[in-house]
Parts: structure tokens; C-alpha cells; sequence
């Protein structure tokens, strides 16, 4: 038992996560939009970096990315978060059960670590060269988020046995 409580509030934890991400980016949206203003307009990298032709200068794309960017967020925390109150209502049935009961926290992980991964560290780092910006580079925050959301779906999928009486 004390693995699938363990699972499931882990699980809850990163959809409290998301969800706290995703809460401050609504309600402190000018903050936060300057962040990813500056990485896709490539404002703060390298002087002398030849990838600026990849800026997008058009504000309201900007707008459009974050704003696709919460919404991730937002989905992340709800599929976490309903995940593992599923986990918690299947903690002490069969071992079956329980396993199959994981595929909603096992999508919101996953959407997770793409949001993270993909977006920030891939697009935004790569892409953008947000890694050349001393001042709006995310890269290493992203790193720390996207490597526990993959700790915790690699010890979520891992089959869980029946419960000792």
C-alpha cells in the first residue's frame, strides 16, 4: 500500500505543480509574458549569433505562445491532478486495477515532460537560443522540471504487485 500511496501523491504533486506554474502565469500574465517576449524575440543572445533570423517580432504571436503555453500547463495539472484522485480510488483493488488505472496520470506526466522538454528546453533553448540570454534563459529550470516529471512517470509505470493481507 505504501507504494501506491506513494505514486499516487506524487502524481498530485506535479499536477499541484502545473497548477501553481499555471496560476501564476494567469495572474501575473505582464511578468511572465516579458519572459517569453524576450526568448522569441532573441533580444538577448549572442551578439554576434547568426540564428536570429528564426525571431518572431510579431506581438501577438507572442501572446499566442504563452497563452499555448498555460493552457499545457493548465491540462498538465488537471490530468495530474484527476490521475491521482483515480490512484487514490483504486489503491486497494486488485493489482489489475490499480495498474490500469494509471493511464490518466500516465497522459498528464507525459504532457508534462513534452511541455517542458519540448517546449521550453527544445524550442525555447534550441530554437530561440534562449541558452545564449544571461537574463531570460529557462533552460536549467526547465532541465529541473521536465527530469522529476520523468523520475515520477518512470516510477509510476512501473508495475505495481497485489496487495499483501
Amino acid at each position: 500500500m505504501v507504494v501506491r500511496l506513494s505514486k499516487t501523491l506524487m502524481v498530485a504533486a506535479i499536477g499541484l505543480f502545473a497548477f501553481l506554474v499555471a496560476f501564476g502565469n494567469i495572474t501575473d500574465y505582464g511578468s511572465n509574458f516579458a519572459f517569453v517576449h524576450h526568448v522569441l524575440l532573441m533580444d538577448t543572445i549572442f551578439p554576434d549569433a547568426t540564428i536570429k533570423y528564426r525571431a518572431i517580432e510579431t506581438e501577438w504571436a507572442h501572446h499566442l505562445g504563452y497563452i499555448v503555453i498555460i493552457i499545457l500547463e493548465g491540462v498538465t495539472s488537471l490530468l495530474c491532478l484527476l490521475g491521482a484522485w483515480q490512484l487514490w480510488h483504486k489503491r486497494k483493488l486488485s493489482a489489475r486495477d490499480f495498474n490500469r488505472g494509471k493511464k490518466v496520470a500516465i497522459a498528464g506526466l507525459t504532457l508534462g515532460f513534452l511541455t517542458w522538454q519540448v517546449g521550453f528546453m527544445s524550442v525555447g533553448g534550441e530554437w530561440f537560443g534562449m541558452w545564449m540570454s544571461s537574463q531570460w534563459n529557462g533552460v536549467p529550470d526547465a532541465f529541473r522540471f521536465f527530469i522529476t516529471i520523468l523520475g515520477v512517470l518512470i516510477y509510476l509505470v512501473q508495475k505495481d504487485e497485489e496487495l499483501e493481507i
